[in-house]
């Protein structure tokens, strides 16, 4: 009996340390040089604790220029705008292009931004070419940085969004490279390979992002997907 108390209070205390480590990997407490996950590769779109190495890049600038590069991704560094009243950002980007699609966003972390070439290269393109017979040439979306709170949800009506902190994007259509345009306020829900199509992308998105959502959560996201790469975790 003593030996059985001991082995479950081993199980206890290693439950309760993994459970440590991995809460500071997700917050991206641990300082770089005492992180061990390697790189983050966005050649790699299904690598091992792929959430915790795009936590990385939350804060570590040499880490963000050493992955943010062609062909995956377009951006220019910013400086960073220290947080004021629960707004501002850290180690972001002024984002060109991501998966071989104009994508224009000003202010945008590079979280975010390694997150969306993800997202872009191995999810979106591959089935725009599958599903319509046409490469993604442009997105187009609702902005990233906005000084605000959540909004869609009363009971979140007093936090702030995480677009405050330019770590998230709400994407409205594509633009095909055959011209045709795709718009989540006209297609979603629809029979049509353009429905498809978003829905999709859309459920595709889950594991680069650790909240997904889109018309079918509320009433407030009809006509966009959001994405953000927050604490909370929703796939919507």
């Amino acid at each position: 009996m003593r030996v059985l108390r001991f082995v479950i209070r081993l199980l206890l205390s290693l439950a309760a340390l993994a459970t440590a480590c991995a809460g500071l990997l997700w917050f991206n407490l641990v300082p770089p040089r005492f992180n061990p996950l390697s790189d983050i590769d966005l050649a790699r779109p299904d690598a091992w604790f792929m959430d915790w190495k795009l936590a990385r890049l939350r804060s570590d600038s040499g880490l963000c220029r050493r992955v943010l590069h062609k062909p995956w991704v377009e951006a220019q560094s910013i400086p960073n705008s220290p947080a004021k009243d629960g707004c501002g950002w850290t180690n972001g980007v002024h984002l060109l292009a991501a998966g071989n699609a104009r994508l224009h966003a000003y202010r945008v972390t590079c979280e975010m931004t390694a997150s969306l070439a993800l997202w872009m290269t191995h999810e979106v393109q591959p089935r725009a070419q599958q599903m319509l017979g046409a490469r993604i040439a442009s997105v187009q979306h609702f902005g990233t940085y906005a000084c605000r709170n959540m909004k869609g949800n009363p009971h979140w009506s007093g936090v702030r969004s995480e677009h405050a902190r330019a770590n998230a994007l709400d994407v409205a259509g594509f633009t095909l490279s055959n011209g045709k345009q795709i718009s989540v306020l006209r297609d979603w829900g629809k029979a049509t390979p353009e429905g498809r199509f978003l829905r999709a992308i859309h459920a595709g998105a889950c594991p680069y992002f650790r909240v997904a959502i889109g018309p079918d959560y509320n009433q407030a996201h009809r006509n966009h997907f959001h994405y953000d790469r927050g604490i909370y975790r929703k796939c919507k």
